[in-house]
């Protein structure tokens, strides 16, 4: 498999530091509100590269922190009048919910920030020990002069960053691109007794933490949107290298930026839209297989057209997986005929079309396109008078390589006895010729809410 790393700028054969093992780290969000689309992207991508390499074999060890203490929290904490821990517990039940709508499965570890501070605080005596630190006015920041690759994930030099710099030092910061490890306490606001007094973590000091916490000191793979390249990502190499004299990820993996109609998504714009807000509209696997259509490296648009096409696509797999299921029930036991056979063959070539193009750098689009090729074929090849063999291989490798993707994991809805007795009656009526009885129980089923739909491969139905 090869993956784009970052750090290099090209795409890498993905070797494991201990084989058939894989220790991933992934930006969590910060728990102030619900998540908005932007964040769904990198939830849902990395959920599939953790898939895609169990279902190769691999067993992942996959680490998503939560944020529970920042500015936007304690505001918002503030202007509600509840407390910090009240709003990040809300909106990490909240996170789950969302993540769970979009079969985005937990993590082996979601730490949270304020469960961390030990960790956090030994991280930063390291460093202070090691001289990469200085005080200023209470605050621990980090001397990113001495740290002699910082801006190796950027591609950005000390200079550059003084150059391009159009914010006033502050006074007695060394540099623009020094951070802060350790703030201290202002009046009203959480805070931790540390070796420099009550305070809490900076931003990026909490993930250095937690990963090297869960998956050692140096990890195989590091994940997140393009916007933390830097500074997020950038200063956690120089904590963590820094403390450890280790390479801290081998492959560094971001995402493509989401825009909205065009254009950047942003609330000045009005069109800032949570997964909260979207599950108002559409049943949120459109927005997972949405997600899938484009190259996760690439920028994707967003729009409310876009998402109506990718529903009456995700429509297309739940058909045919609910023709199978049908086909399952109605065909016999029965050998495969040679035509049968060579579909079984090519359900193995749409397999291996599928893992090529996950290979490449976890191409999902093309990887989608494998799976519309299989149910397209299958869609022409089978109706009730085919083989059980056929039909159930290719219903199984229809889920197979659909699961991976984290797709149709809806489970079919059934019909009550009453039901499906007229639809058994109405299939009878049908075989007799009785045209007139057939139409009035489709009509009557019509009424009830029952679509039926007469196919070559048999009579279907959905809920209207």
């Amino acid at each position: 498999m090869k993956l784009y790393n970052t750090m290099s700028r090209k795409k890498e054969e993905f070797v494991p530091l201990t084989q058939g093992e894989v220790k991933m780290y992934s930006c969590g969000p910060t728990v102030y509100n619900y998540f908005h689309i932007g964040n769904a992207r990198p939830f849902i991508i990395f959920d599939i590269l953790r898939r895609y390499f169990e279902y190769r074999g691999s067993k992942v060890t996959f680490v998503q922190n939560f944020t529970d203490v920042d500015d936007k929290i304690i505001n918002r904490a503030k202007n509600e009048g509840v407390s910090e821990k009240e709003i990040s517990e809300k909106f990490i039940m909240e996170y789950f919910k969302d993540a769970e709508a979009l079969n985005i499965r937990k993590a082996n570890y979601h730490p949270k920030v304020t469960e961390h501070i030990p960790e956090i605080i030994d991280i930063i005596k390291r460093l202070e020990e090691k001289g990469l630190t200085y005080m200023l006015d209470g605050d621990v920041y980090y001397d990113t002069a001495k740290f002699e690759g910082y801006g190796k994930l950027g591609k950005q030099n000390l200079e550059d960053l003084e150059a391009g710099a159009r914010v006033e030092l502050a006074e007695g910061k060394r540099s623009i691109s020094d951070f802060v490890l350790w703030k201290k306490q202002k009046p009203g606001e959480p805070a931790w007794k540390s070796p420099w007094g009550l305070g809490r973590p900076g931003w990026h000091i909490e993930c250095s933490a937690m990963s090297m916490k869960y998956l050692g000191e140096t990890i195989d793979i590091h994940s997140g949107g393009l916007d933390l390249i830097f500074p997020h990502h950038e200063n956690e190499i120089a904590q963590s290298e820094g403390a450890t004299g280790k390479e801290f990820a081998r492959y560094w993996l971001h995402n493509g930026f989401l825009n909205v109609n065009n254009e950047k998504m942003s609330k000045s714009l009005g069109n800032f839209f949570t997964v909260h807000d979207i599950s108002e509209h559409y049943d949120l696997e459109v927005l997972r297989m949405f997600m899938l259509s484009a190259h996760y490296r690439s920028p994707i648009n967003f729009s409310d057209e876009l998402l109506d096409q990718t529903k009456n696509a995700l429509e297309r797999l739940y058909n045919a997986k609910n023709n199978l299921q049908y086909l399952m029930d109605k065909t016999a036991e029965k050998d495969a005929a040679p035509e049968e056979q060579k579909l079984i063959t090519r359900l193995g070539e749409y397999k291996n079309k599928f893992i090529e193009a996950m290979d490449d750098d976890l191409n999902t689009a093309d990887a989608l396109a494998a799976i519309f090729d299989l149910v397209r074929d299958v869609n022409g090849a089978l109706n009730e008078e085919s083989s059980k063999t056929a039909v159930k291989a290719s219903l199984d490798m229809l889920m197979e390589l659909s699961g991976v993707l984290g797709l149709l994991y809806k489970k079919e809805e059934s019909l009550d006895a009453e039901i499906e007795a007229l639809i058994e009656q109405r299939q009878q009526a049908r075989k007799d010729k009785n045209w007139a009885l057939a139409d009035k129980i489709r009509d009557d089923l019509k009424a009830q809410g029952i679509i039926l739909e007469d196919t070559p491969q048999g009579v279907k139905w959905k809920k209207a």
